[in-house]
């Protein structure tokens, strides 16, 4: 198996994009938080309200800064002047919401690795705005759903979405 970021000494490095073409490219990751129905009962206007604020809004907030400060947290990860980074949170069933965050750029890397962190700190988000609520909250899903403008596509098979694509 060849590693894109080991050398061929076997040792740690960055992938060197400087060759590559500019492409456009867009990346989809996937949350899925268990919140349970007595949280999910507490939705009000799209969104649940705790002492600290609303939350989907926050977490909203939290994940747009994480996937711009990608490269900060992933070693590996260039730094990326995001053009499009886009979370939804909506409701999965009366227990859990999904959270989709859709990244883009153009530019010689993917944006993958943007998508996934801005869903997984969303997902993060919720947990600390409701664990006062319940320590059972689950993160159950993070996953990659599509990304497209690289050396190849990809689009993951999986049960069909309630919540509106972004």
């Amino acid at each position: 198996m060849d590693l894109t970021h080991v050398d061929a000494s076997n040792q740690p490095r960055m992938v060197d994009v400087g060759e590559k073409t500019v492409t456009r490219r867009m990346a989809r990751a996937r949350a899925v938080v268990h919140l349970g129905a007595e949280i999910m009962a507490g939705l009000q206007g799209g969104d649940l309200h705790a002492k600290k604020g609303p939350v989907f809004q926050t977490a909203i907030i939290a994940g747009t800064m994480a996937a711009k400060r990608t490269s900060e947290a992933i070693p590996f990860c260039h730094l990326l002047p995001l053009e499009r980074c886009k979370i939804q949170i909506q409701p999965l069933d009366a227990e859990s919401v999904e959270i989709l965050c859709e990244t883009a750029i153009s530019h010689k890397t993917g944006v993958e690795m943007e998508a996934l962190h801005g869903a997984s700190v969303a997902a993060l988000t919720i947990y600390d705005m409701c664990k006062a609520l319940s320590l059972t909250i689950e993160i159950r899903e993070l996953c990659l759903v599509a990304k497209n403008g690289g050396r190849r596509d990809y689009e993951r098979a999986q049960k069909t979405s309630s919540a509106v694509p972004i």
